[in-house]
């Protein structure tokens, strides 16, 4: 029999509503033509499927050895999300940790303590306005180079912090954090999504999921013991060798990626979601915390809404908006950011209820109330090595939508928490509530980028980390403003635990009504980084092999 030459097994397995069409070419030894199963050096195949990341496995497997893309080192796809994660830890704990040390600091600089609230917002405010421009930063200057820049800022903000002597001289330093801080967490997870193949992807998410679990419930414990046994400024001093170290590992491991055409900043964009954010987050900070007159608050609430929908409008006009909001029509990315938003703000309250209903009501001390709420983390790193298989398994759809509800409800449960409650069957229900929330996070986090071309992967990180940073603050918001409606309507003072039944029952009904959006999800959503439909698209592969036509 003659020997064929090059050959092609076209549109594989392909769906035809996808967003992305990814082909990759496998070379394979062939004796023979295909339908008589003969092989033989130098023809190739040309396969189309929607799982392109589990298929270079399963056909090398019949026809011999694959030449994909290559993918990163092994050492590189572990360390990458090792390094990036070990990074947000640190924003993440710096700005739940200043929480707690707010009295001392008040106390050292003679200030009242209320003022003090404007060292965190003054951080927020910082974050809010820099986020959208990270991920135009990062394509322009190279995520690596922006990478080590935002940890060195935020360094230097945290040494500020530490030698400030007044509250001008800390809400100063506190911009600088911020604006190291904003540009640390869209640009991180960008470098993780560059770096890592699609297929494990999964996998490294669940990496940049556990700061965001540990940071909040890591830091007043932490923050307690600083202050109690050290000096408040050591809660800043103490990012400085992290710091170095970071700086280190990104130099040496993490490669310098960046577009080769960058389009024009878009200056109006930026300021507009700049303003817009700020004030939307700033707002919602403010709502029912009696810091500010609630007109003043209804002001910042209404000039974000404002410059946020000018914003819409200026996007649609714009060749090259800085947040594209052409994104929300990927059903993925729009499901885990809406979805996902809905889920932040009910799980997003957790770290601002638990504590106090811990402290003020139930007479803990800060440092016994943070051992107890640290449970929740360690539920967290439980979850690590078992979200990959799960969701492969389940498919994202399935798992989200049950795991979301499974977590709302444990959320809802901490509602029956009484002074008289065994603190064993606490730290029980707080284990397994921070495991089921960190796998539902590593699947939003994941899907979110499923199918997100790699020209828009920039600007997706972006808008997805202002999406977490709006919805978190309105959780809180939400919260804050139930206890108050809770005390009002009781016509106390003091915080018992009844005022908590309201907050931690409608935050879990904002939890479960975000795995109604997800119902409208493909079954197969994300299978090119879950490998849910791998195995199947290369049998139909394989199976159709033997009838397809080898062309010469």
């Amino acid at each position: 029999m003659p020997r064929p030459g090059r050959g092609a097994v076209r549109s594989v397995g392909r769906r035809r509503d996808s967003y992305l069409c990814d082909l990759i070419w496998f070379e394979f030894v062939v004796g023979g033509a295909l339908r008589d199963g003969h092989r033989g050096p130098g023809d190739f195949t040309l396969v189309a499927l929607d799982d392109v990341n589990s298929a270079p496995v399963a056909v090398r497997d019949v026809f011999g050895p694959a030449s994909p893309k290559e993918p990163a080192p092994d050492t590189i796809q572990f360390l990458a999300p090792l390094i990036v994660g070990c990074a947000l830890f640190m924003e993440m704990l710096d700005s739940t940790v200043i929480s707690t040390a707010l009295p001392a600091i008040a106390h050292s600089m003679h200030e009242d303590p209320i003022r003090l609230n404007l060292a965190i917002t003054s951080y927020l405010l910082s974050l809010a306005v820099f986020i959208p421009v990270s991920g135009w930063m990062a394509d322009r200057y190279g995520s690596r180079t922006v990478f080590r820049t935002a940890i060195a800022l935020f360094t230097v903000g945290s040494i500020l912090c530490g030698l400030s002597q007044s509250l001008s001289q800390l809400v100063g330093a506190r911009i600088v954090q911020g604006f190291g801080g904003a540009m640390m967490v869209p640009v991180g997870r960008l470098i993780v999504l560059k770096t890592i193949p699609k297929s494990e992807l999964v996998a490294a998410m669940s990496y940049l999921t556990v700061p965001a679990v540990l940071g909040p419930v890591v830091g007043p414990p932490v923050g307690g013991f600083i202050v109690t046994y050290y000096s408040w400024r050591w809660i800043f001093f103490i990012n400085v060798p992290i710091s170095f170290i970071g700086i280190t590992l990104v130099t040496m491991f993490i490669e310098n990626i960046h577009e080769e055409d960058v389009p024009p900043l878009d200056l109006s964009g930026f300021i507009l979601t700049g303003l817009g954010l700020a004030g939307l987050v700033f707002g919602f900070e403010m709502l029912g915390r009696g810091v500010l007159p609630v007109s003043l608050v209804m002001c910042l609430l209404a000039g974000g809404g404002l410059c946020s929908g000018a914003y819409v409008i200026h996007a649609r006009r714009t060749r090259f908006p800085i947040i594209d909001l052409a994104l929300l029509k990927i059903p993925t990315f729009s499901s885990a950011t809406v979805g996902g938003g809905l889920f932040r703000m009910g799980i997003g309250a957790l770290p601002f209820l638990m504590p106090m209903l811990l402290q003020l009501v139930f007479g803990l001390t800060p440092f016994a109330s943070g051992m107890i709420t640290f449970t929740g983390a360690a539920g967290a790193l439980f979850m690590k090595p078992t979200a990959p298989p799960i969701i492969r398994r389940f498919g994202f759809r399935n798992v989200l939508v049950s795991n979301g509800v499974l977590s709302a409800f444990i959320m809802m449960s901490y509602a029956l928490f009484r002074p008289s409650t065994p603190h064993s069957l606490i730290i029980a229900t707080l284990l397994v509530g921070g495991f089921f929330r960190s796998l539902q996070f590593t699947a939003l986090g994941t899907l979110a980028y499923a199918d997100v071309p790699p020209i828009l992967m920039s600007n997706a990180s972006s808008a997805s980390s202002m999406a977490q940073q709006l919805f978190l603050s309105l959780g809180v918001a939400t919260a804050a403003l139930l206890l108050h409606v809770s005390l009002h309507g009781r016509s106390v003072a003091t915080l018992s635990w009844q005022d908590f039944t309201l907050p931690f029952v409608i935050t879990g009904v904002l939890a479960i009504g975000s795995s109604l959006i997800y119902l409208w999800l493909d079954p197969n959503a994300g299978a090119e980084v879950s490998g849910r439909r791998g195995s199947v698209a290369i049998s139909r592969t394989v199976r159709a092999a033997p009838d397809v036509e080898v062309a010469d």
